[in-house]
């Protein structure tokens, strides 16, 4: 699991990422987040990895001192 940056523009990324939120009512935009969420890990692919990055969310969500 990677936990240091790995985006090459991680500021663009956020724009758009935000940026496809605009417009979108609560209930729209967390589907977004989970479709995205879901498509994510299809490319990512290796189940393990998956499995960890969950609890490493599960766990921040839980303390999110970093």
């Amino acid at each position: 699991m990677k936990t240091h940056p790995n985006i090459p523009d991680p500021d663009g990324f956020y724009h758009a990422w935000v940026s496809a939120h605009e417009g979108l009512d609560e209930a729209a935009s967390a589907d977004l987040n989970a479709r995205l969420v879901l498509l994510l890990a299809n490319q990512l692919g290796d189940q393990a990895t998956l499995l960890r990055c969950i609890d490493a969310a599960r766990a921040a969500a839980q303390d999110p001192t970093p």
